[in-house]
């Protein structure tokens, strides 16, 4: 596909916490073009003819099942939709990977399989091969000839992955690598035929190797017997004297943080889409049960209590979503940029990536945190039925708690994001200080009693509030570390606080953005029943705001100091009070109605 056109108003990475968007510069599900819907329709029938007739086989991990299954979906052009033509890849932008990420959300252990091989596993040769490397690597990858795996953490080393063991040293010859070491939770281990590997050359440069299999030296151990995900391929990877050709180094020598990291944004990106899908079928399976099944003469589904939990299940799976596609079309918009800039396609989606780190950690976080939630109400409506691994509600609780471990733990993108934050302002790239220092003078002022007037015009308000009581808590905090009163690095939970308030922000203004343009594009819901959620999930912010900020400011400041901050606390809280009972049965009445996610 054709990049897109630069929308105006395109924020950098983070900036979202200083600048203001509008509707008009971010992408909705509700705008999919002809070729989009074509493309998802194609990955939907894949997964109904193909994936659905063998989901129990997948679960036993049937041997050459999983692989023979992404050798199907390379024959379709899905494995190389984000690669480049010339390594017979089909080049669809952003949004349209976004669509398939999504589609693939709910086929359970399999879009490990699949996430794993077309993101970390594939990405690093894109990224950082050479000419050769990617020349002879990247097509069979794309066809399905080839599967990766990503060999990065080790039995000493997860979320502080630079701590990694692994030795690689340089023959006498100088014509290879031998690589000594181990390496675990290894995905898609079992059937790959390139490990992307991380070694220190010399027990000191971090450095990327592309391992083939079966070379001498490289074994694997046992299936892992895990909680969820049952199906996927996860292994044990270990090198003994592996010897590995100099060409097989993948980037620069001492480099190889860049490449983890880099490949890691994608990955948590994709993860948070895929998340959504799951939501969203998660949701269907819930409703579907609701409306089948009776209690007291009549289906539990008319019972306020479900009406509550279907209800809350769908606004938050549709903040993650608008939360979602808001990025891609950043993400879009910034590879555009810098592909009409003379840069490659390869080179362009990295540059994107880079730049929304912090978004990537959002969406990551925030959609395992909300599948998490979908699958604990759907347990609990489905009731002892949701227990039984005979019925697909156990599974789906299963597959989805190993979400917010992987590609980060949501601890360690908490602390990213925010340290991404402040690392930024430092060095230039964002201005937090300014209106950090605005919002302090404002707070030294008089209140202002202008009336709001206008289309959401709380909503919007209630936006320009969380900002600055993000910059508020943010800059005291960051002010007292300047004084030496503080020193954040071991204040986790006040960045953790910090880091809450930059996830409800981004989605909760996000979701409104998405609201406003809803006005004027077709969709399957009346606005109102949007609208319902938009207030229902400011509701609920406000009170997330206002616990994160309390929270954080009493951790590092007392006395007169803490009362001036709790005085603008409360004064940017005034998002007027929602029956949200009311607005979450009528959310919950669409839902049964239609028997299925409907928005």
């Amino acid at each position: 596909m054709e990049a897109t056109a630069i929308k105006p108003n395109v924020l950098k990475g983070g900036a979202f916490l200083i600048q203001d968007s509008t509707p008009d510069a971010i992408f909705t599900p509700e705008e999919l073009n002809e070729e989009q819907v074509m493309v998802k329709q194609m990955t939907l029938d894949f997964i109904k003819n193909e994936i659905e007739p063998v989901r129990n086989q997948l679960e036993k991990q049937e041997p050459g099942l999983s692989p023979a299954l992404l050798k199907k979906m390379g024959d379709l052009g899905l494995l190389g939709a984000h690669m480049p033509a010339v390594y017979g890849g089909t080049e669809m932008d952003t949004n349209t990977n976004t669509v398939i990420s999504e589609v693939m959300g709910p086929v359970g252990s399999f879009v490990v399989s699949f996430a794993a091989h077309t993101g970390i596993g594939m990405l690093p040769i894109l990224y950082f091969g050479t000419e050769t490397q990617k020349s002879k690597y990247l097509p069979g990858l794309i066809s399905g000839d080839l599967k990766a795996a990503y060999c990065l953490t080790e039995p000493g080393s997860g979320s502080d992955a630079l701590a990694a063991k692994t030795l690689a040293v340089l023959n006498p010859e100088g014509t290879h690598y031998l690589l000594n070491g181990q390496k675990m939770w290894i995905s898609n281990a079992g059937f790959a035929d390139i490990f992307i590997v991380f070694a220190k050359i010399d027990g000191e440069k971090f450095t990327g190797f592309i391992v083939e299999k079966g070379i001498k030296g490289l074994t694997l151990g046992a299936e892992e017997d895990k909680l969820g995900i049952k199906g996927s391929s996860t292994r044990q990877v270990f090198f003994e004297n592996a010897a590995v050709p100099v060409e097989n180094v993948l980037g620069e020598i001492g480099k190889g943080h860049l490449i983890a990291f880099n490949a890691l944004n994608i990955g948590r990106y994709k993860l948070g889409i895929m998340c959504i899908g799951g939501c969203k079928e998660t949701l269907n399976m819930a409703i579907r049960y609701a409306n089948e099944r009776h209690q007291f003469g009549q289906p539990i589904g008319s019972f306020g209590a479900i009406q509550h939990k279907l209800a809350e299940m769908a606004i938050r799976t549709f903040a993650a979503e608008s939360a979602a596609y808001r990025t891609s079309q950043l993400m879009q918009d910034k590879k555009a940029a810098s592909e009409a800039e003379g840069d490659s396609y390869g080179q362009s989606m990295l540059e994107a990536a880079e730049e929304y780190a912090i978004e990537c950690s959002i969406l990551k976080i925030l959609g395992s945190e909300v599948t998490d939630y979908c699958v604990d109400e759907n347990v609990q409506i489905h009731g002892g039925i949701g227990f039984s691994e005979e019925f697909p509600a156990a599974r789906a609780y299963r597959d989805s708690r190993i979400n917010r471990i992987y590609e980060g733990t949501n601890e360690i993108n908490r602390m990213l994001m925010v340290d991404q934050l402040f690392k930024r302002a430092l060095k230039g790239q964002l201005d937090i200080v300014s209106p950090a220092w605005a919002v302090q003078k404002e707070l030294a002022g008089m209140p202002s009693f202008e009336k709001l007037e206008g289309p959401y015009a709380e909503e919007t308000k209630a936006i320009s509030d969380f900002k600055k009581i993000a910059l508020m808590t943010a800059g005291a905090a960051a002010k007292m570390q300047m004084d030496g009163k503080l020193n954040l690095k071991e204040e986790q939970e006040i960045l953790m606080n910090c880091a809450d308030m930059l996830i409800d922000l981004f989605a909760a203004e996000s979701m409104l953005l998405r609201v406003q343009k809803l006005q004027n594009l077709p969709k399957p819901q009346p606005q109102e029943i949007y609208d319902a959620m938009l207030q229902v999930y400011f509701h609920e912010t406000t009170a997330r705001f206002t616990k994160n900020a309390t929270d954080a400011l009493a951790s590092f400041a007392e006395g007169d100091l803490l009362k001036t901050f709790l005085m603008g606390l409360k004064r940017f809280t005034k998002y007027p009070p929602v029956n949200v009972k009311a607005k979450r049965r009528q959310i919950a009445e669409v839902l049964l109605k239609e028997n299925a996610w409907c928005f």
